[in-house]
């Protein structure tokens, strides 16, 4: 094989040359090492104070039979397993001392891994694979893109960039895992059978490969039972029941390498860190659409009840205020008696009315007497609600003409008549010419019609309708009695309700000498509805809020299921530098997407569904959304992203890489 030629432009590494015969520096130093497992309930040893030195540039192959001990030697010279006695030291620095981010550091940095069974990222292409390990340290999009496809090049893989690694061979697999290994450098390569399910001819292009490499200052060091790698070592390394049996070197080394390695921490680059760390985020979802979707479910539903349930509390409490609006806020209505067990008690007058009107905090005020009688005009006759009224009565019940005016005079008797919009239709049929100056009936007093106004629903009972009459007529040719049945007053916009009930009610009782009245205040109601309307609308957001929680538990459920299935995963990071806070970076902004997305979904549901309800409800249901609870909902998709993510993450990020790897 034509011998391959690598330049790493990023890695500027000092060669110190030393000459045949003279020391050798050591890059790798074991001391006293002892490592077992916890399993069927004993303590296994699996390595037995191992003491180990191998100097930069040199091709070691660690041998033995199965269960020796050579995977998990490897793995802690790998730092992706911590020995439990014993020192381990790279470049005179001890691993011991090291904090698990700036072990992470010397792994994405400095050593590279060649596994036999390739540990590729089956749902990433070729390219995004070799790129794994500069996502974890502070390189840029555009190097990296040019590192990976110069690496692609070298290892005669140019037109396989985009391929997944099921569509390619296994020694095309093992390059692309060689190519992974050097992304970042790889001043130490660690390859773990690297030849093991490899055909003859490739394994001879992997060992070519290898061999290239050394002879550029890479410390290479294999484990494998291939006697043909054996050949080509200069170092040869038996290990039988944990031990180190041999240790012989067969080749003399003409040139050995030191490579400086550095233990200090390096910038990963925030910025670049959360966006690697988005972009592997999206892969895994992508790659898992159908159980993203199902994760996404209980979120959009949550999100799309709570939208949904503000939005109809909100509609039916404006339609409420509305209905409360047309009578006015700043009106007062007084009535006789102490109590509503007085509806016998008359002390209410005319007089009243009049004082109340002089008032400086006072709009407007009207006198009001009910009575009802027979509407007639021509042939046609129905019962209707009759009130005597002043001529101010339309202003403070904020009450809209159509056609005509309000009454000249209110203590004169005249004898003209304001009737409702409905009422007008009944008697003349269409209004749209003109009615005024026409004369009905109420009962046998004939009036002139000088007014018609629009439905007034607050007045109207059942089927009746509504006309006023000056209450003076009403006094004088109807009813026959002085006292009024209620005064109804408008307050000026800038009076406090309050402090103008008080006053009322302090010039009331020096007119009447005693308290014989009873003052209503509709801005109390207003106030009341509100806060029931608002009371009933928490409750219904609560119990809205619960299904979204019972969504958010399923996120986290699904979360620490898809971490369990994403073992071999996690694993391979973790191998090629991926700090905690990476793995935990990635999986709480998967979290979060899912819960963003979920809760996109959710409004854009509870927005379809508003408008289909209202129309197949018809007037019973309004929604009013609102911007605020769109953005609160947003705000509630990520929290429960960031909450709801952390513990599968942080589980994630506290898993063992070697077991990881091991369960593939």
């Amino acid at each position: 094989m034509k011998e391959i030629e690598f330049y790493f432009h990023h890695c500027h590494c000092n060669h110190n040359l030393l000459i045949k015969g003279s020391k050798m520096s050591s890059i790798i130093q074991l001391t006293k090492i002892t490592h077992s497992f916890t399993g069927g309930g004993q303590e296994n040893v699996v390595l037995k104070n191992i003491d180990l030195s191998i100097a930069a540039g040199e091709i070691v192959a660690i041998t033995g039979p199965s269960g020796s001990g050579k995977s998990t030697l490897l793995n802690i010279m790998g730092c992706l397993t911590k020995q439990k006695v014993g020192n381990y030291y790279i470049n005179e620095q001890n691993t011991n001392y090291l904090s698990s981010d700036q072990l992470a550091n010397l792994r994405a940095k400095h050593i590279g891994f060649i596994f036999q069974r390739y540990h590729l990222m089956p749902e990433l292409t070729v390219q995004q694979n070799i790129e794994i390990p500069s996502l974890y340290t502070n390189v840029t999009f555009k190097s990296r893109r040019m590192r990976s496809a110069s690496l692609l090049n070298k290892l005669g893989l140019p037109d396989r960039k985009n391929h997944k690694p099921r569509e390619l061979s296994g020694g095309q697999q093992q390059r692309v895992s060689i190519a992974r290994a050097l992304m970042n450098g790889g001043e130490i390569l660690l390859a773990d059978e690297p030849t093991g399910a490899l055909d003859a001819n490739s394994r001879n292009e992997v060992m070519e490969i290898l061999i290239g490499l050394n002879q550029r200052g890479h410390t290479i060091v294999i484990a494998t039972h291939d006697t043909n790698i054996i050949q080509y070592a200069h170092r040869i390394i038996r290990i039988i029941d944990g031990e180190i049996a041999s240790d012989e070197r067969v080749v003399a080394t003409d040139a050995i390498y030191k490579k400086s390695l550095s233990t200090k921490k390096f910038s990963h680059g925030y910025f670049n860190s959360i966006y690697a760390a988005f972009q592997m985020a999206l892969f895994a979802m992508n790659a898992n659409i159908f159980r993203t979707l199902l994760t996404m479910l209980g979120i959009v539903f949550g999100i799309a009840a709570v939208v949904t349930v503000v939005a109809l509390g909100e509609g039916a409490k404006q339609r409420t205020l509305e209905n409360i609006r047309s009578l006015g806020t700043n009106i007062v209505s007084i009535y006789p008696g102490k109590n509503y067990s007085d509806s016998s008690v008359h002390t209410l007058l005319p007089s009243d009315a009049d004082k109340l009107a002089k008032q400086s905090f006072v709009n407007s005020v009207s006198p009001l007497i009910n009575t009802s009688g027979y509407l007639r005009f021509r042939a046609i006759s129905f019962k209707t609600s009759v009130y005597g009224v002043g001529s101010d009565y339309f202003n403070v019940n904020d009450i809209k003409f159509i056609q005509g005016r309000t009454f000249s005079h209110d203590h004169d008797g005249l004898q003209e008549v304001i009737i409702d919009e409905s009422g007008a239709n009944s008697l003349f049929g269409n209004i749209k010419s003109s009615i005024i100056g026409k004369v009905v009936l109420v009962d046998s007093m004939p009036l002139r019609v000088i007014g018609i106004v629009k439905n007034n629903n607050l007045s109207e009972t059942d089927n009746r309708l509504s006309v006023w009459i000056p209450f003076s007529t009403v006094i004088y040719r109807l009813t026959g009695r002085q006292e009024l049945d209620n005064i109804v007053i408008r307050l000026k916009d800038n009076i406090s309700n309050d402090n103008a009930i008080e006053l009322i009610n302090d010039l009331l009782k020096v007119s009447h000498e005693k308290k014989d009245f009873r003052i209503y205040n509709f801005d109390k109601i207003r106030k009341s509805i509100e806060h029931t309307s608002t009371t009933f609308t928490i409750l219904i957001f609560m119990v809205a809020l619960i299904s979204l929680i019972i969504g958010s538990i399923g996120v986290m459920n699904i979360m620490l299921v898809s971490i369990m299935e994403r073992k071999h995963e996690i694993g391979i990071r973790i191998a090629m530098g991926a700090r905690r806070v990476d793995i935990m970076q990635q999986f709480i902004i998967e979290a979060m997407l899912v819960s963003l997305f979920g809760g996109i979904l959710g409004v854009m549901l509870s927005y379809a569904i508003g408008p289909i309800f209202s129309a197949l409800a018809g007037d019973m249901l309004i929604f009013i959304y609102s911007w605020k609870v769109t953005i609160t909902a947003f705000f509630c998709s990520c929290l429960i992203g960031i909450i709801f993510g952390y513990f599968p993450a942080r589980k994630a990020s506290l898993m063992e890489p070697a077991t990881l790897l091991a369960d593939e």
